[in-house]
């Protein structure tokens, strides 16, 4: 089961960080490939990216986890899905902690994935893809805090 945790520190307090991080809406502004996200509720979210043969993408997530404003989780729906076919379990948790001396935030960002079957085989490549696709959330995040710094 690839788990794949990245750190970074993010020059805004937490609660700044928070309302970008626990609202689906804001994923577009910092979650990779994500174009547009549909059907929220505090329950869930639908994401609607684009991969990289430039189609369309759906995929459904439920909001698990909530701890304001220091984590939230959410796992993706995969019963009946092209996904469903790589994965058994997609589980993202985000956990944010003041840094001292009230300089920025801490992220956490940790995506925990299940395979199916033969694709265990592959999990160092669902591992490395993981990496990129967090390293660059947490770089997306970090340009939103300088952006939105005085």
């Amino acid at each position: 089961m690839p788990t794949t945790t990245r750190r970074a520190t993010v020059g805004a307090p937490p609660a700044v960080v928070w309302q970008t991080v626990a609202d689906p809406h804001q994923m577009p502004r910092w979650w990779p490939r994500v174009e547009r996200v549909e059907g929220v509720s505090g329950q869930g979210f639908t994401q609607v990216m684009r991969s990289k043969r430039g189609a369309l993408v759906r995929a459904d997530f439920r909001i698990g986890r909530r701890n304001k404003p220091r984590v939230i989780e959410w796992s993706q729906d995969l019963k009946g899905t092209p996904f469903a076919g790589l994965l058994k379990a997609s589980v993202t948790t985000v956990s944010l902690e003041e840094v001292p001396a009230g300089t920025g935030t801490l992220v956490e960002l940790k995506l925990v994935q299940k395979l199916q079957g033969g694709n265990r085989l592959g999990g160092f490549m669902v591992k490395r893809a993981a990496r990129r696709q967090l390293d660059a959330a947490l770089e997306a995040l970090d340009a939103l805090s300088r952006s939105a710094t005085p």
